[in-house]
């Protein structure tokens, strides 16, 4: 694992980034491989202009079982041998690296567009590596096989992406997804707005994910301005990150019931993420937590009074909440929908690097909370939950333990606030450092990795949301399935579009 142990990243701790290790391609594809073998992860792997017609290729690498984050570099002109054949989780990655940069990775699998949008200005001196606007959907030859194109517009009030089947009669037999409809620039944005403007973009990436990334964005800041939060703006980050969970669990409880037209519980279960949402707005003035996550700490406050609101209304959405999750999961026929909806296998999850719920339901322990904690996780523990079998059922389990422990979790933090200024100065960025910002969102691991150059101004911002690592697992599982049950396994991920297009 050559260029790992020399250059040992805690979570958003800065670090010169001219130190990273500048290898030979051999060296460095085996580095990557040799290190995903051993039991790393990738958390992020992207390239970076480095002068007239090269790049860096510069990949961020997890080891969760210890709590480690390692990176390794190399430089590259127009092509470099592809990693995914052997490591299939850089898969997306090294086609963004091709989108964006315009350097081909010789021998990748499937070599396709991910966004369709031209390279950046610093690559387009360079041929690009495929033509964007021709997407080569795989095909599955044979008389008895027929086609199924489902998007990009929706039939319901959902992001754009297109689906397409390969089945024969009902069943599916592959499954491609294309998206990149709502492609924003959001990379590029963070990289030349001012210190002001940042915070409300990384807001945006997401619209259900607001704390998630925006408290990310904030992190990766903090870490370059050497501001230390104090323990009370980490409490209410904590405090507001899990009850974006809970309204994004409970919603996606009901959503499931609705799919499988088991109307009772989606009914409670809709009207009870309201509680959460209204939660939200109660401490940051809207149901989403714009504005309330800021550099340096929160902009507001929870008084005692609001304290002891918040907590007597969580108790009440508590018991509520039980009967209505016994009353959906514990029944029979709602079991028989669920189980065996969707597979993903253990293998799967641990070939393309998946993370948050999804990795969990496939027994996957994987929770930046509890590998690489950050902020009041580093005092304050929420138990990892697990469920085996990888499927519809099994997500769903998953969704309902975290929300009974995060229900659990904020009621003891808004019982024991620490005292303290809720936000503290936060300065200038400090010149030539990398910095890489955790979050366990809702959906699974939020990394915001930053490099600034010389003078303290950032010179590459790299967002992964959990979606860009999860993507694959919805086409590895629904092979098997009916058509039919499309709808439930995509709601059981419940994938964001705009995180993925960025």
């Amino acid at each position: 694992m050559s260029g790992f142990d020399a250059l040992g990243l805690r979570n958003r701790r800065a670090i010169p980034w001219a130190s990273v290790p500048v290898e030979s391609l051999p060296s460095f594809r085996d580095s990557v491989v040799t290190a995903v073998h051993a039991g790393w992860r990738v958390v992020a792997f992207f390239g970076l202009p480095e002068r007239a017609g090269a790049s860096r290729l510069l990949a961020v690498l997890a080891q969760d079982e210890r709590g480690e984050l390692g990176a390794t570099s190399a430089m590259v002109e127009e092509s470099y041998p592809a990693l995914s054949p052997d490591c299939p989780e850089v898969n997306y990655f090294e086609r963004e690296i091709a989108e964006q940069c315009a350097i081909e990775p010789l021998g990748h699998p499937d070599l396709k567009p991910v966004r369709r949008h031209p390279p950046d200005h610093a690559a387009r001196s360079r041929s690009a590596v495929f033509d964007r606007e021709a997407y080569a959907f795989s095909r599955l030859e044979s008389d008895e096989i027929h086609e199924v194109a489902v998007g990009p517009v929706h039939a319901g009030i959902i992001e754009p992406g297109h689906f397409r089947f390969q089945a024969h009669g009902e069943e599916i037999l592959r499954l491609e997804i294309m998206l990149g409809y709502q492609h924003r620039g959001v990379e590029r944005l963070l990289e030349q707005v001012d210190a002001g403007r940042s915070v409300l973009i990384a807001e945006s990436i997401a619209g259900d994910s607001v704390i998630g990334h925006g408290g990310a964005h904030c992190s990766a800041i903090e870490a370059l301005a050497r501001a230390h939060k104090t323990p009370r703006a980490q409490a209410i980050r904590g405090i507001a990150l899990e009850l974006e969970r809970l309204a994004n669990h409970i919603g996606d409880l009901g959503a499931i019931a609705g799919d499988i037209a088991y109307q009772p519980a989606a009914a409670y279960f809709g009207r009870m993420r309201g509680e959460c949402l209204n939660l939200l707005m109660t401490l940051s003035g809207n149901r989403y937590g714009r504005g309330l996550v800021r550099p340096g700490g929160t902009l507001f406050d929870i008084p005692p009074e609001l304290a002891t609101e918040m907590g007597e209304r969580l108790v009440r959405l508590r018991e509520e909440l039980e009967p209505v999750a016994t009353l959906m999961l514990d029944n029979a026929s709602v079991q028989a929908r669920l189980e065996g909806v969707g597979v993903l296998s253990r293998q799967h999850c641990t070939a393309l690097g998946i993370v948050g719920p999804a990795a969990r339901a496939c027994e996957v322990p994987r929770d930046v909370r509890h590998d690489h904690p950050y902020g009041l996780f580093r005092f304050a523990h929420i138990p990892v939950a697990t469920a085996w079998a990888g499927d519809a059922l099994a997500r769903s389990l998953v969704r309902w333990l975290e929300i009974q422990r995060s229900i659990d979790f904020v009621i003891e933090q808004l019982g024991a606030l620490p005292r303290g200024p809720i936000r503290v100065e936060s300065g200038a960025l400090q010149p030539s450092e990398l910095v890489v910002a955790m979050v366990e969102g809702w959906r699974g691991e939020i990394a915001h990795v930053v490099l600034t150059n010389d003078a303290g101004g950032i010179r590459r911002y790299k967002v992964v949301d959990p979606s860009f690592h999860n993507w694959g697992a919805l086409e590895v599982a629904l092979p098997g399935n009916q058509i039919s049950d499309f709808p439930l396994c995509n709601k059981s991920f419940n994938l964001s579009y705009a995180g993925h297009d960025l």
